[in-house]
């Protein structure tokens, strides 16, 4: 038994997976703390728009020789910014802003990429993100992004609470709920941006999304929804990079259909207990009818 534990192992004895796993980690943790967020608030289209929004800057910065990071997150910025800008003077709806500007921000990043004549390469690797290439410095910006993921909804939890319930009651209490609103934006895209290189910008909204619903079947409590959201995203960071060594997949996409598979299972023990649970009545007893002339005798 010791010998295919340490056989299955293994792949962790090497450097480069154990920063893949550290920085996997990393990003899991703000996932499953954004994450659970965006789930309440219903906000999935959001983080999907974002993490394409990102596409021209990561583009471009590639192009240029810039970190690609940098990049990213400002082509997020700017999309966010937009989308606001849209619904205060363009007077469209949320989820209207939000599509005009991820195609036209998609369809900008892949029109970089084509006139730069590396198409292939560099779209599959903005695509579906290379965890297994986080180096020491990417550990670095990695763990103060999380910390300042988790320090903002920290701090701004009791806003966002009131948010979650109503933007009125909210905007009575002194809350303000506009810029509670304004912080989960910025949260989602630190987390996009963050969660880039390890799984990319097609995937990362399933790291985004899946540990939180996970969780979500097991508690209602948003502090304990997101402890648990952030342990089952460092779960399904850690089989992923194991399937992926062992199989020889992406390990990107292993991680992210790893954290989709916890989902499920999640999803399917819930009901499987609710089952378990739930009264057995026996057959009810027919009630005999009542006869008018009985009741006389």
């Amino acid at each position: 038994m010791t010998f295919l534990t340490s056989g299955l192992l293994e792949p962790f004895a090497l450097d480069f997976l154990q920063r893949a796993l550290l920085g996997g980690s990393l990003v899991a943790v703000l996932c499953g703390v954004v994450g659970t967020w965006v789930v309440v608030r219903g906000m999935a289209f959001l983080g999907e728009a974002l993490a394409h929004g990102m596409l021209p800057g990561v583009a471009l910065a590639t192009v240029l020789g810039l970190p690609v990071m940098a990049g990213g997150a400002v082509s997020a910025i700017v999309m966010s910014l937009g989308i606001g800008a849209l619904q205060r003077r363009g007077r469209l709806s949320y989820d209207t802003s939000i599509g005009l500007l991820f195609v036209s921000m998609l369809a900008l990043g892949v029109i970089i990429i084509s006139h730069s004549g590396s198409f292939a390469t560099d779209a599959t690797s903005i695509l579906f993100g290379d965890i297994l290439a986080i180096a020491a410095d990417d550990l670095v910006l990695l763990a103060i992004a999380a910390a300042v993921g988790v320090a903002v909804a920290a701090v701004a939890h009791r806003s966002l609470v009131a948010l979650a319930l109503d933007a009125r009651i909210a905007s009575v209490l002194g809350l303000r709920p506009r810029a509670a609103q304004a912080a989960l934006v910025g949260l989602v895209t630190l987390a996009v941006v963050a969660s880039y290189q390890a799984v990319g910008s097609l995937l990362v909204v399933g790291l985004l999304l899946a540990p939180a619903v996970a969780a979500g079947q097991w508690t209602a409590r948003i502090p304990t929804r997101m402890l648990l959201a952030a342990a089952l995203g460092v779960v399904a960071v850690f089989a992923g990079l194991l399937v992926s060594w062992h199989a020889g997949t992406a390990a990107g996409a292993s991680v992210a259909a790893a954290a989709i598979a916890l989902a499920g299972a999640s999803w399917l023990c819930r009901v499987i207990l609710d089952t378990l649970r739930s009264p057995r009545h026996s057959d009810p007893i027919p009630a005999v009818p009542a006869t008018t002339g009985s009741a006389n005798r």
